[in-house]
Order: C-alpha cells, then sequence, then structure tokens
C-alpha cells in the first residue's frame, strides 16, 4: 500500500508540472528584417487571457481571436479555450531583435514563456588585411611567405569565411574562424575573423585572392559580399622543356617564335654555332628581337633566319634569359615538316588495326569449324559414281590404256579365301611373268589365297553391329561383294563360273574406284548405301565388253595356283593401286 501511494503522488506531480508549463514554437526564430513570422505559446488547459510582450514595441499586446486594436499584430492559434496563446507579425523590424514573453492567465494565475527573436543584420564589406608586406612596387619574391586576415565586421549573427583564388577554392592553410561580439547603440553585433598562409611561387603571380562572406540575410538578389587582392610576385625565368617550331619553308626567311614567363621582363640571347646574338642585334642570316609583353607576365621572345637551308633545321639553338632574379637556358630545333610527328595512332590507323584483327579471328574460325566439321580441304574423297552416258567411254578409256604394271586386290570371303591379281602369283613364283594368250599378249591371272579361319575378326564384327550402322536391313559388305564374285545363284556351267570370275577380276582391280575405304575386315552398310555399291559394282564389272571367260583354280592354303585372266585388246593391263583392299 505505501508503495502505490508513492508512485500515485509521482504521477500527480508530473500531471500538475506538465500542466503548469508552457510550451513556445519556435524556440528560436531566425529572420531578416521584413520577414513575416508567427510565434506561439501553448496551455494543456483553457486560459482566459493572453498578452505578448514584443522588444522595440512601447505597448503590451493583449490578443483574442475576437478582436484585434493593434495594426500589424493579430492573435494566432487556435483559440483560448484550446490553450493557445500567439501573435502574428506582419514585418519584423530590426528593433525586434529579444526575446518575446508571452503571459497566459490559468484559473487566477499567470503562466509565461519566452521565445527568442533574432533579427538578421546583413555584415559590412570584408576587408583583407596583408600579415606579409611586399616591396615599395608591391612586389613579393619568389618562396617568401604570404599571410593575409579577412575581416567580416557587426554581422548579426556573424558571418561565416570562405576563401577563393581566381574564383577557385584556395586551398590553403587557413586558421579557426574567430567570433568576437561587440555591442553598438545598445545592439549586440559580431565579427567574424580568419587568416591564409602559403609560400608564393610563380603560378601565385597576377591571381586574385578573395575573402567571401556568408550570412543569412544573402539572397539571390543580394550576393554574398567579398573582398579581393592582386598577389604580385616577382621570379625569374620560368624553366620549360625543349621547344619546336614546325611548318618553316626552305629558301624562305624563318620566323621563330618562343614564349617565356618571367617576372620583371628579362633580357635574352641567343647562341648558334657557337655565336652569340643579344637582343636588338643581327649576325649574319640571324637577327635576334627585343621581347614582346604579352601579358600575365608572358614574354614572347623572336629569331629571324633569311633564307633558311636544310642545314639549319639539323641545328639546336641555345636561348638565355635573365633578369634580376636569376636566369634560366632553352632549346629550340626547328623544321620544315608541315606538323610534329605523333606518338599516338589515328582514328584511320586503329579502325584498320580492328578490321584486320577481326578478319584474322574471323578466319581462324572458319579453320577450325572446317577442321571439326570435315567440309573444305579437310573433307574426304567422295563417292563419284558413273552415269549410263558415261560409262561406256569409261569402259573403253580403261580398255585402251596401256597397262604399265600389275596391281593386287584383296578381297575376304566368308570361307577365308582371299583373291590376288597376277602380280601377286608372279612374285611367288618367282620370275615375275604371267601366262602368255595365243596372240602373244601378256595376260595376268588371279591367285588364290585362304586365310587361316582362326584369325579374330570379333572385335570388327562387335563393333560394327553395336554401332548406330547396324540395323536389320544392313548385310556385310563382305557378303555383298563374295556374291558379286562368286554370283547370286550357284552355276553348273564352266562358262559361268568362268564369267562370274572376269567380272569379279574386273571389280578387284576396279575396287578403290568405288571410294570404300581400305580395311582387311568386312564392313556393314546401312541398305542405301549397300544398293548403291552394288550398282557401281555392276557398272565397273563391264558387261557390255566380257573378254573371254577364264576358269580360276581351286583354292590352295600354302600354294599359289595360277589362273587365266580377262584378256583385253591392249598389249598390257592397266595399273592399280598396290594391294588394295575393299
Amino acid at each position: 500500500q505505501p508503495f502505490n501511494v508513492i508512485v500515485l503522488s509521482f504521477v500527480l506531480l508530473a500531471d500538475a508540472l506538465t500542466w503548469a508549463q508552457v510550451n513556445v514554437e519556435p524556440n528560436t526564430a531566425l529572420l531578416n528584417e521584413g520577414d513575416r513570422t508567427e510565434l506561439l505559446c501553448r496551455y494543456g488547459r483553457a486560459i482566459n487571457y493572453c498578452r505578448i510582450e514584443i522588444p522595440g514595441e512601447q505597448r503590451v499586446l493583449n490578443l483574442s481571436p475576437e478582436w484585434s486594436k493593434t495594426p500589424g499584430f493579430t492573435y494566432y492559434g487556435a483559440g483560448l479555450n484550446a490553450g493557445q496563446c500567439g501573435v502574428s507579425i506582419e514585418r519584423v523590424k530590426a528593433s525586434n531583435n529579444g526575446q518575446v514573453k508571452c503571459s497566459l492567465g490559468v484559473e487566477g494565475e499567470e503562466l509565461s514563456g519566452t521565445i527568442d527573436l533574432v533579427v538578421a543584420l546583413r555584415p559590412q564589406q570584408p576587408i583583407i588585411e596583408l600579415l606579409s608586406k611586399p616591396n615599395r612596387d608591391g612586389f613579393f619574391n619568389e618562396g617568401t611567405p604570404f599571410a593575409a586576415r579577412c575581416s567580416v565586421r557587426d554581422g548579426r549573427p556573424p558571418a561565416n569565411i570562405s576563401w577563393f583564388i581566381d574564383n577557385m577554392p584556395a586551398n590553403k592553410r587557413t586558421s579557426n574562424l574567430d567570433i568576437i561580439t561587440n555591442t553598438v547603440n545598445n545592439v549586440e553585433l559580431s565579427t567574424s575573423v580568419q587568416e591564409i598562409q602559403w609560400h608564393l611561387s610563380p603560378e601565385d603571380s597576377n591571381r586574385k585572392l578573395v575573402c567571401r562572406s556568408h550570412h543569412q540575410t544573402d539572397r539571390e538578389s543580394v550576393p554574398p559580399q567579398e573582398a579581393a587582392y592582386i598577389i604580385n610576385v616577382r621570379y625569374a625565368p620560368v624553366p620549360q622543356p625543349e621547344a619546336s617550331v614546325y611548318g618553316l619553308y626552305l629558301d624562305h626567311t624563318a620566323i621563330v617564335n618562343i614564349t617565356i614567363r618571367a617576372s620583371p621582363q628579362p633580357k635574352i640571347e641567343w647562341t648558334i654555332d657557337g655565336a652569340v646574338i643579344g637582343q636588338g642585334r643581327s649576325d649574319g642570316r640571324y637577327s635576334a628581337y627585343e621581347p614582346q609583353y604579352l601579358g600575365n607576365d608572358e614574354y614572347n621572345v623572336t629569331l629571324a633566319i633569311g633564307g633558311l637551308t636544310l642545314e639549319d633545321t639539323t641545328k639546336t639553338y641555345n636561348l638565355r634569359a635573365s633578369n634580376e632574379l636569376g636566369s634560366n637556358d632553352y632549346q629550340v630545333r626547328i623544321s620544315s615538316s608541315s606538323k610534329p610527328p605523333s606518338n599516338s595512332l589515328d582514328v584511320a590507323a586503329i579502325v584498320g588495326i580492328v578490321v584486320a584483327v577481326a578478319v584474322l579471328v574471323l578466319f581462324v574460325l572458319l579453320i577450325l569449324f572446317a577442321r571439326s566439321t570435315g567440309r573444305w580441304c579437310f573433307g574426304g574423297k567422295s563417292i563419284k559414281t558413273p552415269t549410263n552416258e558415261t560409262q561406256s567411254d569409261k569402259q573403253l578409256e580403261l580398255g585402251n590404256q596401256g597397262n604399265h604394271g600389275q596391281n593386287v586386290a584383296l578381297l575376304e570371303t566368308p570361307n577365308g579365301i582371299t583373291l590376288l591379281g597376277a602380280s601377286k602369283l608372279r612374285d611367288s613364283n618367282g620370275n615375275g611373268n604371267g601366262n602368255a594368250s595365243g596372240n602373244g599378249n601378256t595376260r595376268d591371272s588371279l591367285s588364290v589365297e585362304r586365310r587361316p579361319h582362326d584369325e579374330d575378326d570379333s572385335f570388327e564384327y562387335a563393333t560394327d553391329r553395336e554401332s548406330s550402322v547396324y540395323n536389320p536391313t544392313t548385310r556385310p559388305l563382305k557378303g555383298i561383294l563374295m556374291s558379286q564374285a562368286g554370283g547370286r545363284n550357284s552355276r553348273s556351267s564352266g562358262a559361268s563360273d568362268r564369267d562370274d570370275l572376269t567380272e569379279n577380276a574386273d571389280l578387284l582391280q576396279k575396287g578403290n574406284q568405288l571410294g570404300i575405304p581400305e580395311s582387311r575386315f568386312s564392313r556393314w552398310l546401312p541398305k542405301d548405301q549397300r544398293e548403291l555399291i552394288e550398282k557401281q559394282a555392276m557398272l565397273l564389272s563391264g558387261r557390255t565388253n566380257k573378254a573371254a571367260p577364264a576358269t580360276p583354280p581351286k583354292p590352295v592354303k600354302t600354294q599359289v595356283t595360277e589362273a587365266p585372266a580377262n584378256v583385253t585388246n591392249s598389249p598390257t593391263t592397266p595399273k592399280l593401286p598396290q594391294e588394295t583392299e575393299i
């Protein structure tokens, strides 16, 4: 219980303090002379009256929403019953600067509040005071320390200060802003003071140092006030890199100009091939002119060369400029070229390089694409299928060609038998000659070999059957060729066997014309490719121009027998690649 009583007491006390407090808005009003403003005092309960005292006004304002008796001052707020007591000032005067007091009558007592009303006064024009003194001519020497102070007097509130050199921030070392308060005619005013300092260089000569004040009274129509001082520096001629003059004409008078900076004006002399030529003098074809002032401590120095020769363009011209603070030497080169050589590439050269690189990259990409896809020069040999119109011409051409040598064609059959050309037989016999026909022409004969059955072909067959080429509509190329070599239907007559052997011998000798890759294993081909090869085999077998058939010898495993080959009208048989496999 005692604890609850204490808490309740604190609550009631806080509530009483809250009700007894007068709130003001704003706490401080910063205004310019002639501005309009509203000041408000508030209380938490209804008030009986509202009285306001303003500095500079002789009368105390008794304000109410119902009446307005003082011109320029009216009641401001939501009403007395809302506990608000405020005033609206139409035009603030400089004499109104100070504390505004509001008095509120509440239940037989009077409560008050205060508002700080600051009427700004524009300060005086800034003043720059030199702490470093120049010489009697108003010049500072190069390298000497320079210090200045800026003062902005009699402002309310105090003004801020910023430094500029030729309308650019000075970026020099400055002191803290000092505020000095003084009273003038019972009015409190403030003065702002700040210093700046640095060491002078030739670049500071003829530059404007600006002290600018910033104040509450600044407006667009009333810009900030400022003070300025022109800095004059004396210095020796400023060094510069080697100068080059272009565009001079041979056999004409050449004018060589160079600009130097110095303060005061320098004296100049030229040295050419050991000869010294002072300003205003001539020596042979060379004339040195007086320096001409261009402004901002810049001088134009001129040398005239009469009848310029090619040898003159190879010389180095030395110029010495001096004044009372020092001297400096300059080197000048001249040229008859229209413009100086450029160290950078022009736009046309850059575009050309870009285009060349793009073409090179495109060429490399095309080569890589062709190689990866097997196109153009990277592609394999294509199969050429003879037409009916060219078949007879090709057979006649093959028949009329001379047989200059022998080739071997190999064909593996399901029982392991390989058919060979006559050259293989001659090599096995050791004499190198085949059987002769009745008319004296050399005839090639075929030999038959049997490959042992124990040779493993499982890899080739397994690979072909597991590949995407193998399907129920395909069958081995070996069977196709054997059907051509051995005949599709069994024949009982010897003439039929000899015809088939003759056709197959031609097929074996012309096997490479089909474009079939060489291999010692059978190959599985799709149905459409198989039919195409069958047609080519029939065309190349030369059915329309057959020769006398011959009976092939019986196959022997270890011996090589000789069998007569087809007899052609030409004295020799055509050459074929050595041991071509199909």
